[in-house]
Order: structure tokens, then sequence, then C-alpha cells
């Protein structure tokens, strides 16, 4: 059985105001994809990997991938129309090379910093439940708004969990997920786990970090920064 990475680099960041997608700048010398890549490349459970890359940038990826030793990356897809389109012809164009019974680690190319310990409790949770999506506890308050100005409610945080990625699922499962949306009308689900909420079905949590963040912002690149040399630190002591 193959656990096969689908890294999802189909988006053109326009939150960042960047000139170029955000998953290609370039943090210390190396494009965040890189990064994440090299997370899925360095984990022995994983046996490829998959990336749905904006157009135009298919030759950079596979010149990075050759120019950081990324040796397991084997398929190059084209995006979709938004996040719900690029994993659906991700997951489409898997279906079409590997078992049904295989799984896919669907993941955004903009967490460089997941870590070897979140993938393999994804893998765990993913064959023992047939799913899984990594998920954080929620540390703060939440509140409940109508008109994001003003509240007069809250809800209570031990009934909520932060999604993260990666989210695994079986290949057959995960593409007939995906037609029946299609058939029911659903075309822009903001994540595969809504997706499956969204058509009636379960989701299993496996354990994700406060590290696993997510580069949206020009402040998130500079907290990537920040662990990247905490990270760099704890190798000198």
């Amino acid at each position: 059985m193959s656990n096969i990475a689908l890294i999802i680099a189909g988006g053109s960041g326009n939150r960042m105001h960047q000139d170029i997608p955000k998953q290609f700048l370039t943090v210390n010398e190396k494009p965040v994809i890189v990064y994440t890549l090299e997370a899925f490349q360095n984990h022995p459970e994983i046996d490829a990997i998959a990336v749905v890359c904006i157009a135009g940038w298919e030759q950079v990826l596979r010149a990075y991938a050759k120019q950081f030793n990324i040796t397991k990356l084997k398929h190059v897809i084209p995006g979709g129309e938004n996040g719900q389109g690029s994993i659906r012809n991700g997951v489409y164009a898997l279906e079409k090379e590997y078992d049904a019974k295989d799984l896919v680690l669907i993941h955004d190319a903009i967490r460089p910093m997941v870590s070897a310990e979140i993938i393999s409790d994804n893998i765990r949770v993913a064959l023992e439940k047939g799913n899984a999506i990594t998920v954080i506890p929620c540390a703060e308050a939440m509140m409940q708004t109508e008109d994001g100005a003003v509240s007069v409610g809250s809800y209570p945080r031990d009934r909520l969990k932060r999604t993260q990625t990666p989210q695994a699922f079986h290949i057959g499962d995960i593409c007939d997920l995906h037609r029946r949306a299609l058939e029911a009308g659903i075309t822009n689900s903001v994540a595969s786990c809504t997706l499956k909420i969204e058509m009636g079905e379960q989701v299993y949590f496996s354990a994700g970090s406060e590290k696993n963040i997510k580069l949206t912002t020009v402040e998130d690149l500079d907290i990537f920064k920040a662990l990247l040399a905490a990270k760099r630190a704890d190798w000198l002591k």
C-alpha cells in the first residue's frame, strides 16, 4: 500500500500582496514550497509526492525539485478554478496511477513547518479510521457575532478544533466524495474536511501543532522565519 503526499500549490496568494505566488517566495535562500516538499521527502512512510501547481510555475517547481533533491516528486498536476477544484484535479489524477485503497495526504504548500510526527499521526489515524484531519485545540475564547463588530454570545472552545493539513483519505473514497459533491452542486468548499461534513460524513482527528502554521500574510512569514531560527538554535546545543 502506498502513501502519496498531494501538495496543493495552485493558489496565487492575493493576501500576501507579493509579485510572485507565496509558495514560491524565498526564505533564507530556499523557496517556501521546498521546505514543504522536504518534510514529505524525508518521511520514511511517504512513497511519492504530487504537486498541484499554479499555471506557469511548473518548470520552476521541477527545477527546484532537482536542485533540492526532491526525488519523490512524481506528478505535477494543473491547478483548478479554486481550492476545491485544485484538490479535485489532484485526486482525480492520482486515481489513474494508484490503487483505490492507497492513502493520499492532502497538504497546503504554504504549511512548510509540518513535522514528521504530524505526518505519522495523520497516516496512523487514516489507516485506523478511514480518514484523518490534522487539528489543534482551540485555546482562545470564541465569540459569536452577526456583523463582525459586536458580540452577544460565546461558543464553548472545548467543542471546537482548529483544522490544519495534512488531511488523509483513501484515494477511492476522496474521489468518490468529489464526484458526489459535484452532482450535489457543491463547488467551493474551503477544505477536504468541510467537504466531508457538507456531504454528511464523519471526520477523525490526528494531532497537529501550533508550529504547523499557514503562510497567509506577511506577518506569517515573520513567524516562519522566527520558527526556523529557533529550530536552528536547537541544533546548535
